[in-house]
């Protein structure tokens, strides 16, 4: 096959939405008006929009023909027949569960097996994972392997989980107490990092020997298992479907937000092996999301969930897919923005604690990162750090997370390459500006998730 320099992208568009640009001036009054918290902005005041890589994807030309074909029948649907049959090819798994997005497999499957006492351990719980697990009453558990800390080392699979941590939680707490175990790849928390076929062979091996159900969030799968044929030994041979297929093999249950992997706008899906954790999820999602045939989803949600999860398998979308995430990494890396390394699938981190070491973490200094983002260039993202995982304590004081991250979550099929250098350029003026960068305080707050509708002001 032939070599370039350029990844072009393998796709031609055929319909196009319109960027509404604004000025500075406006963009300042935009972010006032949504109390500094970018979730709050419209989505016509946004030029790029990297708040978010789930259910923001672009469809194939396919999967909006698939649509047109959509059985809509309350149950026994075709249209469920063919997603059930896409679920099942790719976990192995024979009982589907159709959702509308994956918090809501999250909330059936950990609501069911949660409760106080009970633990849930993971590589690291993004924010809807422990938030269902933590309202259920349980307690969610973060072991990221040490090499994960380590933002600059070149370590491929920083999305791991610490075995031996695991083997010493579960003597610890008793294996009984330990409702699940979560391999989440890639490692959305982490940076988007990947975890090995090796890493999940152990944690399932680990969860054998004691009889816990180990989980596997499959949301970005395919991008997973890009790194492992690239990256790990004994896989470049097998296909990017097979080497997703064998990581499915290993785990009891699958839960996925179609949003990513699956390439489309909505939906989502519980698998399970068991008959009885079938049953008992199967009554829940009655009660709360529909009929077993459809769940949250219509037919047509099903249809281009089944398209999709065949196309994210294209050899040729998944170099693009890597290859652009690592060219917008590399180049802002390249200006001295401290991101977490190596570049992952779907995003790009940048350390807004080490970018503002003069901001302290109780200002917020990844908040005051996706402000600044917005206002120099009207680009959205999301702070994953101490306003999305920090705590308090008895005397209402910060306990922070442990990095403040601000992801640039690229949307799958999107952006083209002069959007993508767009966002270089706004990272120069981000460097030049950055000493004159000022924190940011909380002036109100939900209790759980309050990353979402929290409201800021700035503390100078």
């Amino acid at each position: 096959m032939e070599t370039f320099k350029t990844i072009i992208e393998p796709f031609r568009i055929k319909s196009v939405e319109p960027v509404h640009l604004s000025t500075p001036e406006q963009r300042a009054g935009y972010l006032e008006s949504a109390h500094y918290n970018p979730f709050l902005l419209k989505s016509e005041q946004v030029i790029i929009d990297f708040l978010t890589d789930s259910g923001t994807s672009a469809m194939s030309s396919r999967q909006w023909a698939a649509i047109m074909q959509a059985d809509e029948s309350y149950a026994g649907a075709s249209s469920w027949e063919r997603f059930e049959s896409a679920i099942q090819d790719l976990t192995g798994m024979p009982h589907v569960l159709p959702t509308h997005q994956g918090r809501a497999a999250e909330r059936i499957l950990y609501g069911h097996l949660g409760g106080k006492g009970k633990y849930f351990i993971s590589n690291t719980h993004f924010d809807t994972t422990r938030a269902n697990i933590e309202y259920s009453g349980a307690n969610a558990i973060d072991i990221p392997v040490q090499e994960a800390l380590d933002m600059d080392s070149s370590y491929p699979f920083k999305g791991n989980m610490d075995v031996q941590q695991l083997e010493k939680h579960v003597a610890g707490l008793g294996a009984k107490n330990i409702s699940g175990v979560i391999l989440t790849v890639t490692n959305n928390t982490g940076g988007g990092q990947p975890a090995s076929m090796k890493n999940a062979r152990e944690v399932s091996a680990v969860c054998r020997k004691h009889g816990i159900l180990f989980i596997l969030d499959a949301c970005r799968i395919a991008e997973n298992a890009y790194f492992i044929h690239e990256k790990e030994a004994g896989y470049t041979g097998s296909s990017f479907k097979s080497i997703a297929q064998e990581m499915c093999s290993l785990a009891d249950a699958c839960v996925m937000s179609a949003k990513k992997d699956a390439l489309v706008n909505m939906g989502g899906f519980l698998a399970l092996r068991s008959n009885e954790l079938a049953a008992a999820c199967t009554q829940l999602l009655i009660i709360t999301e529909g009929y077993t045939t459809y769940g949250g989803l219509s037919g047509r949600d099903m249809e281009a969930v089944a398209v999709g999860l065949e196309e994210v398998f294209d050899p040729s979308y998944l170099k693009y897919r890597i290859t652009s995430t690592t060219y917008l990494g590399e180049h802002i890396r390249k200006l001295g923005v401290p991101v977490v390394f190596p570049i992952g699938g779907h995003a790009v981190y940048v350390n807004a604690r080490m970018l503002y070491p003069h901001i302290p973490v109780h200002e917020y200094p990844g908040q005051a990162l996706v402000c600044e983002l917005y206002r120099k260039g009207g680009i959205r993202s999301v702070e994953v750090g101490s306003v999305m995982f920090g705590k308090y304590d008895a005397d209402k004081k910060l306990i922070p997370a442990a990095m403040d991250l601000v992801r640039l979550a690229i949307p799958r099929r999107v952006y083209t390459q002069s959007h993508i250098d767009y966002v270089v350029e706004v990272f120069e003026k981000i460097i030049a500006g950055k000493n004159n960068t000022s924190g940011y305080k909380i002036t109100w707050e939900p209790e759980f998730l309050r990353h979402f509708t929290a409201h800021f002001e700035p503390v100078h």
